[in-house]
C-alpha cells in the first residue's frame, strides 16, 4: 500500500469538529408559581462554548492531522544534486569525475558501502526533482537495469586489490580434550589467513570448536561452530547434509558437524580452512560498468526507505499533542 494514500483520509478532521458542535450545555428546567401569567413560549437550545473548547478543538484537529503525516509518512525533497563516494574511492578521481559531470560545487555525500543503487533507492524521496545524482567509486554491479525519477551517472572504478589474506586475523576458541591436536592443525596450514587460538570465547570470536559431549553454555555465540561431537547438539540429526557436512543455523550460529574431526592431513585442514573463509567473507561483488541513467518518471517509488528525521519529529509530536489533550481533558472534566 502506498503510504501516501493515508491523505485521503483528511476529511476525519471534521470529526472533532463535528463532536464539538453537537455538545449543549445542559441546565435544569424549573417550574415557577407565577409561569401560568407568562405568555407561552417555546424553549429554545443555545450551543456555548466554555473558554477550552477551542484549544481542546485545536489539539484534537492537530492530533488527528500528526497521525496522519505520520502514516503517509511525508519526506520534504530538501536535497540538491549530489556526489555519492563509495568508501575507499581515490579523492583525485572523486574530484575529476565531479568536475567532467558539472557537479564540482555540489556536496559529496559518504556512502556507508559499496551498494550505491540500493542506497539512491532508500534516499530518492529527499531529493528535488530537477537533482542529479554522480556515484563515484567501486559500485556494486546490481541485479538488472535499475531506474529513478531522477538524472544518476554512475562512474564505477575497480578498487584496488584487498590486502592478502595474511593481514586477516580469525580467533579460535576450542573447547575439547584433544584440544592440542585442534591447535596442532590450525598450526599446521600453511596458507595466508592467520587463526588466533584464544583460551576462552570473547566477542572477537569467529569460530568455536566444541568438541565436548555436553552441552555448551546457553549464553556461548559465535557467527560459526565446528561440531566434533554431535552428542551435544541433537539437531543435528535432522540436518540438511553436502559432501558429508551437516549444517544447521541456529540462534547460537551456524553449526558444522563432520565424522573424522579434527582432520588428520593438512588438505583436509585447508579444504576446511577454505570453507570457512569463504562462509565468513562470502564472494565479493562485480563492479557495475559506467551507467548513465535518464530520469524516468514511471519509476516506481522505493518501500524500503529509511526513516527519516520528519517522520521522528511527527512521532515525537504526536505524544506531546497526545500528553496535551488527555490533560485538557481531565481539567475540563473537573
Amino acid at each position: 500500500m502506498n503510504a501516501s494514500l493515508w491523505w485521503w483520509a483528511l476529511p476525519v478532521l471534521l470529526l472533532p469538529i463535528l463532536w464539538h458542535r453537537r455538545k449543549r450545555q445542559q441546565a435544569d428546567s424549573v417550574p415557577l408559581a407565577t409561569a401560568r401569567f407568562l405568555p407561552r413560549a417555546e424553549p429554545l437550545q443555545r450551543r456555548t462554548w466554555s473558554w477550552d473548547d477551542p484549544l481542546l478543538l485545536l489539539l484534537r484537529c492537530l492530533l488527528l492531522l500528526a497521525a496522519l503525516a505520520l502514516l503517509a509518512d511525508p519526506v520534504w525533497p530538501w536535497r540538491g544534486s549530489a556526489v555519492l563516494v563509495v568508501p575507499g574511492s581515490d579523492p583525485a578521481l572523486v574530484e575529476r569525475e565531479a568536475r567532467a559531470a558539472g557537479l564540482q560545487e555540489a556536496p559529496r555525500l559518504a556512502l556507508p558501502d559499496r551498494d550505491a543503487v540500493r542506497w539512491i533507492h532508500a534516499h530518492e524521496r529527499e531529493f528535488a526533482l530537477d537533482a542529479r545524482l554522480l556515484a563515484v567509486g567501486d559500485v556494486t554491479m546490481p541485479a538488472g537495469l535499475p531506474r529513478f525519477r531522477h538524472a544518476v551517472t554512475l562512474r564505477s572504478t575497480p578498487a584496488p586489490a584487498p590486502a592478502p589474506l595474511a593481514a586477516v586475523e580469525r580467533h579460535v576458541a576450542v573447547f575439547s580434550a584433544r584440544a592440542d591436536a585442534w591447535r596442532r592443525l590450525f598450526g599446521a596450514v600453511d596458507g595466508p589467513l592467520r587463526v588466533v587460538v584464544d583460551a576462552q570465547a570473547g566477542a572477537g570470536t569467529h569460530l568455536v570448536v566444541w568438541d565436548r559431549a555436553e552441552a555448551p553454555p546457553a549464553g556461548l555465540r559465535a557467527p560459526l561452530w565446528w561440531i566434533a561431537d554431535a552428542t551435544a547438539f541433537p539437531e543435528l540429526a535432522r540436518a540438511p547434509q553436502v559432501h558429508g557436512m551437516r549444517y544447521l543455523d541456529t540462534p547460537r550460529g551456524r553449526l558444522w558437524s563432520a565424522d573424522g574431526w579434527p582432520p588428520l592431513d593438512a588438505q583436509e585442514a585447508r579444504v576446511l580452512l577454505s570453507d570457512w573463509q569463504r562462509l565468513h567473507d562470502g564472494p565479493r561483488p562485480f563492479t557495475a560498468p559506467p551507467l548513465a541513467l535518464a530520469p524516468d518518471a514511471a519509476a516506481p517509488a522505493s518501500d524500503d526507505h529509511e526513516e527519516s528525521a520528519l517522520r521522528e519529529r511527527l512521532a515525537w509530536l504526536l505524544v506531546v499533542l497526545f500528553a496535551l489533550e488527555r490533560m485538557l481533558t481531565h481539567v475540563r472534566r473537573r
